[in-house]
């Protein structure tokens, strides 16, 4: 008679238990990542929209702005003559002689400079009359709203058609304001403003050379902008609460004290934008300066050098690198303007 060993209980009962879970932390498991979850119907369709709203404001800005600003960066490393463009490979000759041409030509230097001067008196002189008429045309008064109209004239007018009626009221054969200058001035001799590079004018027994086609032209991109200024300066303005003067007018304030500690104050975060845009606008202008003096006696800013380079020697890489070096010096004195400057305007404000 055989007999069986029992069978423990545990083990009988191992062929039917189920398989325990594997652990939480550690294994092959824990180590790969979790699933991505799918977006809902609803925002994979909001998504689709926006990429089709801001897909062609992308284009747009990629061939109008970016492409451009490429091919004037490989160009300013190039040998390029006009007549060599059609032929050339995207990656053509490289060399940094253009820019050694910049620096090392003469009269650089000189037109640096004197694209710094005309950009700062004009952006101080067209924001400072702006500011002028702002606070002479926000009160109301009988026919405000023509004059406010008639101040934008200069900024709606075609470039060409004004420095057109300024070449002949300054031209000394006919001219108006030398016709005026003799006879309530006393002028001896007609002036000829625009080709004029200096003029000894004697101030309180001292003689002194004034730069007088450059004091021009600073004076013409004054009088052409100021309502750019105008505009955004009237609009702050307005906003202004009138129980802050109030205020300050039963606290016994002048005038002069009002502007000063009550509307300067709202005002400074305006005028620090109004001299940022016009700086940029007038450091790379042309036009006006070429529709007036072509570049001569003494207004040879570096936009026209620019236009120089390119139409008279007809070298495409020289005129390049000369706009990059503009923008270089622009970005430059921005950056300068923005570390030093920018914070504390806020902060007075």
């Amino acid at each position: 008679m055989s007999t069986t060993s029992p069978t423990p209980p545990d083990a009988a009962s191992a062929g039917t238990r189920p398989p325990e879970p594997p652990p939480r932390d550690g294994g092959a498991d824990a180590a790969q990542p979790p699933k991505r979850r799918r977006l809902p119907t609803g925002a994979a369709r909001e998504n689709r929209a926006g990429l089709a709203f801001v897909t062609p404001t992308f284009l747009v800005v990629l061939v109008v702005v970016v492409l451009p600003i490429l091919w004037t960066v490989l160009l300013a490393f190039q040998r390029a003559r006009l007549v060599d463009i059609q032929g050339m490979s995207l990656f053509g000759n490289w060399t940094l002689d253009n820019f050694a041409g910049v620096f090392t030509s003469p009269g650089f230097w000189t037109s640096l400079w004197t694209t710094l001067l005309y950009t700062v008196g004009a952006t101080a002189g067209s924001v400072a009359l702006g500011l002028v008429a702002a606070l002479a045309l926000r009160r109301p008064f009988r026919g405000r709203g023509l004059l406010r109209g008639a101040m934008l004239l200069p900024y709606v007018a075609p470039v060409v058609a004004v420095a057109f009626v300024w070449e002949i009221a300054l031209s000394p054969q006919f001219g108006i304001v030398n016709e005026w200058g003799g006879k309530l001035l006393g002028w001896d001799d007609p002036l000829a403003f625009l080709s004029t590079r200096s003029f000894e004018v004697s101030l309180l027994g001292l003689h002194v050379d004034v730069p007088l086609a450059l004091l021009t032209v600073v004076a013409f991109e004054t009088w052409r902008y100021f309502p750019f200024a105008f505009l955004f300066l009237l609009a702050r303005l307005q906003a202004v609460p009138d129980g802050l003067e109030e205020a300050a007018k039963v606290d016994g304030a002048t005038p002069t004290q009002r502007f000063r500690y009550v509307l300067l104050p709202q005002l400074m975060p305006v005028i620090a934008l109004l001299c940022v845009l016009r700086f940029i606008m007038t450091f790379n202008k042309f036009d006006d300066i070429y529709l007036l003096t072509g570049g001569g006696s003494g207004t040879d800013v570096v936009a026209v050098r620019v236009y120089d380079f390119l139409t008279a020697r007809f070298d495409v890489g020289a005129a390049a690198a000369q706009a990059l070096v503009l923008a270089a010096f622009l970005m430059v004195l921005l950056g300068v303007y923005f570390k030093f400057f920018a914070k504390k305007v806020q902060e007075d404000a």
